[in-house]
């Protein structure tokens, strides 16, 4: 790293010069000033931005003469020569172009106007964010074209673009300043719980779709980057405080607040400095779902069996007629009376999700940046250290509630205008986190073991049958007597038991999770531009990644210590303009190697020309590879969900995971004992295949170890500039290899699958048990779809934008029955806002509207439809210049349709909220 870093401070000091400061103002038409314009030198990163009086400073080291180019939503791009130092630049910006002239740099690692990028790119600026519909600014993404936002709960919103989404969103990468924002041990970002404070964020850029040519593993379905803002150009105190209610039919009407501080200081021309803290909480959304999932239309009375959607601790079952027959075999039953028990299984009586869960979300944010440029100039050289913790709800194999769960990042970046070398360093901790499903199973444990409340009930079934009830009735009569003394919610002696649960890692007697992971990661990046501008662009790069895995056995098997692996990758591209600079072609390679796996690599092209005589026509066209290395929980899980046993599929990982379980009567005269020992080895290698039991034709399951994911991704579009209108339109079109999911498998007690007849009789005897197993489908998966947007800009500041997706995937079941895709995307979505940031003097307003098709929801935790609905957002601003303040009133849901986005979740009601923001820029 040494030799690296000396190597790029010697290639920055040859491009530096001396310093240049343009000064100026910017308005629009009626010469009134313009603020959160951004200004940047054509073909560089550096740039900065007009305060509220429109005026601007712009420090830079490009060599004279340049040219400036300014940009605002609603505005026209403009672009200005500037020839000496010194300069005072003027500029009026007309409104009669659209969004499409914004510049971006993710696409290419390199600045480019949204217009002529060589793949599909989305954009939020700082004023999409100041007049946002949304309660904050991460909903604001929800309006994107293309983009799904899955509300986990008030403070956990999952991104995806382009199908199979889940909230264990592993093929969606978030960047944070170029810091990966997800939780090493989970693999995926807990939305902007432990994310950005809006008075710190600059813009947002989303690349939907594969971006693993330049930004590697994982980067599969599209990749967000929250950029936030230089303590050299915005300065000062920014301060915001947002106040509420939400309102829903099971959690009634709540309160709750978000408060923020900013505060930036340019010492110097070399140093400068900031502090960022914010602080939400409130009530978040219940979820009381009794529906039952094992036979859907039948509660508990109907259904000895009953497995409820948000009711826990009812997973937890057994064949009562085998518990008869140990109890004859006992001598506590007299002989023959198992007779009349059901062959049939019957689970323990469960707890309500409200009982299990406060449902306080808070989200507390910390971050302070030290920033010094010690040749003033764009030479800088950052410390970026971050703070978050916060209590949320997530929904994976089972729903979990995070309590004071934090995270913590320490980023040391050296830069300047053509390349950057960056480390960073994430830990992370559970804090009071526990899984409600384990919550709920093992307080029925402490008030009484399983073995005693199932023999209490065949006992009680046994006498009811016996004096003349019938079935349903003795079932009834049976749970009554089995449940006498059952601990209450609310009572002192369930708060003890509760507590004791909680506080337990161990999950055969508690619920507690213990995760202290961390990830350490280096990349860099070096763009010749300056040097091979005649030729054309080039640029290279590279990153370096190291898992640490320590979660004490309670997720993963590293009982005996932490695991720990490492990932590395190398890229390049070039790009070059012709014909006028209306033809640019792209190229890119990357290649990367986990110790687990072979090296992948992948490529991309793409081609874009721009047409008509004033360049306002685009037309774009890009095929690309992409990769995703197995997540850590693929590679590493070992966690008893109630429903299954989740075991990775590391060669390594398959031994390491033990489970002991009890046999039946009729087992016990095969194995001689009450229990036996399943390692997870056998869920790959000698497990039935769930399906072909459910089928009646019981057959070995065939799982592989998981391996990478690959994809072909294939892409055209076209963007049109036409005076106020501008279209931007893509169809895309993605093959996967290897795909990888999740195959459930029934391990036998004893038995070797398809050799003999003891395995069969191990499935008759009920003594078998779930695995979710992690692997990749041998079936071609295959996705397509298309996404248009319409922004028109109307008069005075009037815009109307559109979009309309649709989502489609291609898959044969019947080529692998076991196999789930978990897709997750409505087919059809529309999307429209309507507003003005100053439809009158420093009054603005926006209405956002989207509605969505009913899809169906495939994931660990159930499966289910999810219905279609529409929701309509809004909000009024006045801006008060004086005091440098906004004031805002709006509502989100303001239809009052409640509606999930996910099968299992609280049901999203309607939040209403007023905000007051100070020097916001």
């Amino acid at each position: 790293m040494k030799k690296l870093l000396t190597l790029l401070f010697f290639l920055s000091i040859s491009g530096m010069m001396a310093q240049v400061v343009i000064t100026g103002t910017v308005t629009d038409e009626k010469g009134k000033p313009i603020s959160g314009v951004n200004i940047m030198v054509e073909n560089e990163t550096v740039g900065t931005s007009t305060d509220f009086k429109g005026e601007f400073t712009l420090e830079t080291t490009a060599n004279l003469p340049f040219n400036l180019v300014f940009s605002a939503i609603g505005y026209g791009l403009k672009s200005i020569p500037v020839g000496s130092a010194g300069q005072t630049v003027n500029v009026v910006l007309t409104e009669d172009e659209t969004q499409l002239g914004e510049v971006v740099v993710s696409a290419s690692r390199t600045p480019e106007r949204i217009f002529e990028s060589p793949v599909s790119v989305e954009l939020i600026d700082r004023q999409d964010i100041q007049n946002t519909a949304s309660a904050d600014f991460y909903g604001e993404l929800e309006n994107l074209k293309g983009v799904d936002i899955n509300t986990n709960s008030l403070t956990f919103k999952s991104v995806n673009t382009r199908g199979f989404a889940t909230f264990a969103n592993t093929r969606f990468v978030q960047l944070v300043d170029g810091i990966d924002n997800s939780s090493p041990a989970l693999n995926f970002v807990l939305g902007n719980l432990l994310g950005i404070s809006q008075l710190d964020l600059n813009n947002i850029e989303l690349l939907p779709g594969a971006s693993s040519a330049l930004y590697g593993a994982n980067a599969f379905n599209g990749i967000l980057f929250m950029n936030s803002k230089s303590p050299f150009e915005f300065q000062g105190l920014s301060a915001y405080a947002t106040g509420g209610v939400t309102s829903q039919d099971a959690a009634g009407t709540n309160g709750y607040y978000d408060v923020g501080v900013r505060l930036a200081n340019k010492f110097s021309d070399k140093f400068a400095a900031k502090f960022n803290f914010s602080y939400l909480e409130g009530t978040d959304w219940f979820a009381v779902s009794e529906e039952n999932l094992i036979n859907p239309g039948a509660g508990r009375a109907e259904d000895p069996n009953y497995d409820g959607l948000n009711i826990y601790g009812d997973e937890v079952n057994i064949n009562i007629r085998g518990v008869g027959t140990a109890l004859v075999a006992a001598g506590l039953l007299p002989a023959g009376s198992e007779q009349l028990l059901p062959n049939e299984a019957v689970s323990r009586t469960g707890y309500a999700e409200t009982s299990l869960h406060d449902y306080n979300a808070k989200s507390l944010k910390l971050d302070a940046a030290l920033h010094y440029r010690p040749f003033a100039d764009d030479f800088e050289i950052i410390y970026l250290g971050k703070y978050g913790r916060g209590s949320t709800i997530y929904q994976g194999t089972n729903r979990y509630a995070i309590k004071d769960f934090w995270l913590q990042q320490h980023k040391l970046e050296v830069k300047n205008n053509n390349f950057f070398l960056r480390g960073y360093i994430t830990d992370e901790d559970a804090g009071d986190s526990y899984d409600t499903r384990f919550a709920a199973i093992n307080i029925n444990r402490v008030w009484k073991s399983d073995q005693q409340w199932f023999g209490e009930y065949a006992g009680a079934f046994v006498q009811a049958r016996s004096q003349g009830a019938s079935e349903d009735q003795a079932h009834a009569i049976a749970r009554q007597f089995a449940d006498t003394g059952r601990l209450v919610p609310g009572t002192q002696e369930f708060q003890q038991a509760f507590n004791e649960v909680v506080s337990d890692p161990d999950f055969t007697t508690g619920a507690k999770f213990q995760d202290q992971s961390q990830l350490k990661h280096i990349d860099a990046n070096y763009n010749f531009s300056h040097l091979t501008d005649a030729f054309a662009d080039i640029q290279v790069g590279g990153s370096y990644r190291q898992y640490k895995l320590n979660s004490s056995g309670t997720i993963f098997t590293d009982i005996d210590g932490p695991i720990q692996y490492n990932e590395y990758g190398l890229y390049s591209q070039i790009q070059k303009k012709l014909i006028d600079e209306r033809l640019k072609l792209t190229g890119s390679m990357r290649y990367d190697k986990s110790e687990l796996f072979e090296g992948q690599v992948t490529p991309r092209f793409s081609i874009g020309y721009t047409i008509g005589e004033d360049k306002n026509h685009n037309i774009r066209a890009s095929v690309q590879t992409a990769f995703r290395n197995p997540t850590t929980q693929d590679l590493y899980i070992g966690l008893n969900s109630g429903r299954a046993i989740l075991v990775g599929a590391a060669e390594d990982n398959l031994d390491r995971d033990v489970r002991t379980f009890p046999v039946s009567g009729g087992g016990q005269a095969v194995t001689g004992s009450p229990t036996v020992e399943v390692v997870g080895r056998q869920a790959y290698e000698n497990a039935f295949s769930l399906n072909s039991v459910l089928r009646g034709a019981p057959q070995k399951a065939e799982v592989d170890l998981v391996q990478p994911e690959e994809a072909v991704v294939y892409e055209i579009g076209y963007r049109s500039q036409m005076d106020r209108v501008s279209i931007d339109a893509s169809f895309y079109y993605n093959v996967y290899e290897n795909f990888i999911s999740n195959e459930t498998t029934l391990v036998p007690f004893y038995g070797e699958v398809g050799d003999n007849s003891l395995s069969l009789l191990a499935l008759q005897n009920e003594d078998y048990f779930p695995y979710q197993t992690y692997t990749n489908s041998d079936a071609d998966v295959k996705s397509y779809g298309a996404v248009i947007g319409l922004n028109v800009e109307l008069w005075d500041n009037y815009s109307l934008e559109t979009n309309y997706t649709y989502a489609e995937q291609d898959f044969d079941q019947a080529s692998d029955p076991d196999f789930r895709t978990s897709f997750n995307t409505p087919k059809h979505r529309v999307k429209a806002s309507f507003g003005s940031p100053e439809a009158y003097e420093n009054f603005g307003f926006k209405l956002s509207y989207r509605w969505s098709d009913e899809y169906f929801w495939q994931a660990t935790f159930a499966d289910g439809n999810v219905p279609a609905y529409s929701v309509l957002d809004a909000q009024v601003n006045y801006t008060i210049p004086r005091w440098k303040a906004r004031i805002k009133l709006g509502a989100n849901n303001i239809l009052g349709d409640e509606y999930v986005t996910a099968y299992g979740t609280g049901y999203i009601g309607s939040q209403y909220f007023a905000s007051v923001i100070f020097n916001n820029l």
